[in-house]
């Protein structure tokens, strides 16, 4: 797969890394590990200035959180209590969950999507929870954009150090991106078992 993104940022620059880390951010299938660490070698290798390689990944990472969080947003969490009511065994959630997590996202939505912006996997779905449960957009925006500008400096200076080693940063993260969904995975099935359902 990074032989179309070493093309393209070869031929894009900046413009490149920003367009690539958008879809990243909307269609996860595609490895931000790859875009930024390709983009940290070329700027190992002169074709780029680091910082700018970060700042492009970050601003194109964003558009993408905020497209996200602004669908969520104007879906709204209301709009899903039919479908909480009626699959909430399913989706271990009832009512009075999702006004907790309301409760729980105003007081610590700051870390959580900080957190969640730091994280494989997660990173690219943290938008939609936030959006639904109506965090406030200024607190997201500063929260999305320190973890994200963290993610993609640390994914870049990788590159950067690592030099035409792509391979050794898939290697490292690909498992810690498969530990997280096992995890979640795990989480699910046991709030499946316990389940008690429950109404608000």
């Amino acid at each position: 797969m990074s032989d179309w993104v070493v093309r393209l940022i070869d031929q894009t620059g900046y413009l490149g890394v920003g367009f690539l880390m958008f879809l990243e951010t909307v269609f996860p299938p595609i490895p931000s590990e790859v875009i930024m660490s390709v983009a940290g070698i070329a700027a190992a290798q002169g074709k780029m200035h680091y910082g700018l390689v970060v700042a492009s990944g970050t601003a194109g990472a964003m558009l993408g959180n905020i497209f996200w969080y602004l669908a969520a947003r104007a879906l709204g969490v209301h709009r899903l209590k039919p479908l909480i009511d009626r699959y909430g065994r399913w989706l271990t959630l009832n009512w009075s969950d999702i006004e907790r997590a309301e409760r729980w996202m105003r007081v610590n939505g700051v870390f959580l999507v900080f957190l969640g912006r730091m994280l494989p996997t997660i990173r690219s779905l943290i938008s939609i929870p936030a959006g639904l449960l109506r965090m406030r957009f200024k607190s997201f925006l500063i929260a999305s954009t320190i973890g994200t500008a963290g993610w993609t400096a640390l994914l870049a200076g990788a590159g950067y150090k690592l030099g035409a080693n792509v391979e050794e940063i898939e290697r490292f993260i690909g498992p810690v991106s498969s530990a997280i969904v096992v995890v979640l995975a795990a989480a699910y099935v046991w709030r499946l078992a316990t389940y008690r359902g429950g109404n608000a």
